[in-house]
């Protein structure tokens, strides 16, 4: 399926969950198209194989037409890029229920700028959200990361130094960094406990 001959085409894609299996509905709402693009998707399955398949068919100038931008990506982030990585083709997209969006208008430019600012926004606030929960926790001794390396092989890891093994070569075996490998031996921080 390498792609089709000549200019223009309208290419559909419908996008059903196992919860809402009604295809008829979205189908009927793209209208008549020249190719179809259907993909049936558990809500856990991410490979979306059909819409890998559909990017690889349109060419430039053709238009891809989708009920809805829920229906072509689950996230702000993923439907921009799914929009880009199209536009990049030279294929606009348009959705039937949101013509606002529609990337051969100038709102529907501005739309998905907008968009796209408030996708980032909602990801450095996100990142900020989790540093200060870090933050707050660690101050009221809560947070605590699971130590990297179990009791037994702490156990193995003082035999090998009680060996001569060098301590980096037993961090490396171990997949830890020295520093790890060192607050380990002198039963600090989380490895308090450990020691017994």
């Amino acid at each position: 399926m390498s792609g089709h001959k000549g200019k223009g085409q309208v290419v559909g894609y419908v996008r059903v969950s196992t919860i809402d299996q009604n295809e008829a509905r979205q189908v009927e709402a793209l209208g008549e198209v020249d190719r179809l693009f259907s993909e049936k998707v558990s809500g856990k399955s991410m490979e979306r194989e059909q819409l890998e398949a559909m990017i690889d068919y349109v060419r430039e100038g053709d238009v891809v037409r989708v009920k809805s931008p829920d229906r072509l990506s689950r996230s702000t982030r993923d439907l921009l890029a799914l929009v880009e990585e199209l536009r990049a083709k030279g294929v606009q997209v348009e959705f039937v229920d949101n013509p606002a969006l529609n990337t051969d208008t100038a709102n529907g430019e501005f739309m998905l700028t907008v968009l796209g600012a408030v996708a980032q926004l909602e990801r450095s606030v996100a990142r900020e959200r989790q540093a200060e929960g870090i933050a707050i926790a660690k101050r009221n001794g809560v947070y605590k990361r699971p130590p990297a390396l179990s009791s037994d092989q702490l156990a193995s890891a003082r035999t090998l130094v009680q060996q001569g093994v060098p301590k980096a070569a037993v961090a490396r075996k171990l997949g830890v960094s020295r520093q790890t490998l060192y607050t380990a031996l002198s039963a600090r921080g989380v490895y308090g406990p450990l020691v017994g």
